[in-house]
């Protein structure tokens, strides 16, 4: 076992598995600690399968139960063993896409005290003292409330934990902080892969979408491919979310999209550490020539 220690704070169960999995699933395999934080149960997603519908929001209302067993599949299909929801289970609630009423319940992620939820994360940035962090952007990566909350909660306690003025426990300062990316060459190369996309649209309207980031902002590239069996494995495993097609998998909007074995990431505090060229495009990295990390453990000792 190493002493490498990475803590990754997602909004719902599944967001680990779409945008980190392989990273999660190699780290896990080479030995180092992975705690995932996942802050809602997820309880506003739209269930694919019809033989659940039951459980959506406006019919049963389980769906939030059932996706504990949905994440905890998926967890040990990526050899993670360390997964906390913040605050327990339903302490806060998934918040549904940005506008919609649910938005406004009390209890909705999106209306969480920010000292207070970044205070339960706190406690466990402490007790875990990992060197490394993951989470979204300022914009949640596409805009999504609980994203957006994800981002604020993580950073705050990114801050506090190293205060020896706030809360309980020893302070411990994270080594490096990381957003998660995709890279616009990247959904680019994706279009192209696709029976009956529309590229040229797609290469015009690339800059507009609410997600994507150009090649030279990302800073670290984590070639997971021999992984990439696992995290297609927990997308499996989250059934009512995710229907799984190899290399590709779509949500309830049924639009395809590919299980990057090369995920992306940015640097938001700490020091680089030594750099390499990126991978090829076919094989997943990005467009341009660039000179990335691959390690988001490179220059932590």
């Amino acid at each position: 076992m190493s002493d490498r220690r990475l803590m990754l704070v997602h909004a719902h169960p599944d967001d680990e598995t779409i945008g980190t999995g392989a990273t999660m699933a190699k780290y896990a395999a080479e030995g180092a600690r992975v705690t995932l934080v996942t802050c809602t149960l997820g309880e506003e997603g739209e269930v694919i399968p019809p033989a659940l519908a039951h459980l959506a929001p406006d019919r049963d209302d389980a769906l939030g139960p059932y996706r504990i067993g949905e994440l905890d599949a998926a967890c040990k299909a990526m050899g993670v063993d360390d997964h906390r929801f913040l605050g327990g289970p339903g302490r806060w609630r998934d918040s549904g896409m940005m506008g919609v009423a649910a938005n406004d319940r009390p209890n909705a992620f999106w209306q969480a005290d920010l000292e207070e939820a970044a205070g339960e994360l706190v406690k466990i940035v402490r007790e875990v003292r990992p060197q490394v962090m993951v989470t979204y952007d300022e914009n949640g990566f596409y805009g999504h409330p609980d994203h957006i909350q994800a981002h604020r909660v993580a950073w705050r306690a990114f801050e506090l934990a190293a205060d020896p003025r706030f809360g309980e426990g020893e302070p411990w300062r994270v080594a490096k902080f990381y957003y998660t990316a995709v890279a616009r060459s990247v959904m680019l190369r994706t279009a192209e892969e696709i029976d009956g996309a529309d590229v040229a649209f797609v290469a015009e309207n690339v800059d507009d979408v609410p997600f994507g980031c150009r090649d030279d902002a990302i800073t670290t590239e984590v070639d997971a491919r021999p992984y990439l069996v696992n995290k297609l494995d927990a997308m499996r495993a989250h059934a009512t979310q995710i229907m799984v097609d190899p290399p590709w998998f779509a949500l309830s909007n049924n639009i395809g999209q590919e299980a990057f074995g090369v995920e992306h990431f940015i640097l938001r505090s700490g020091v680089m550490g030594a750099t390499s060229p990126s991978a090829p495009v076919e094989a997943g990295g990005l467009g341009e020539p660039h000179t990335l990390e691959k390690d988001l453990f490179a220059g932590i000792h």
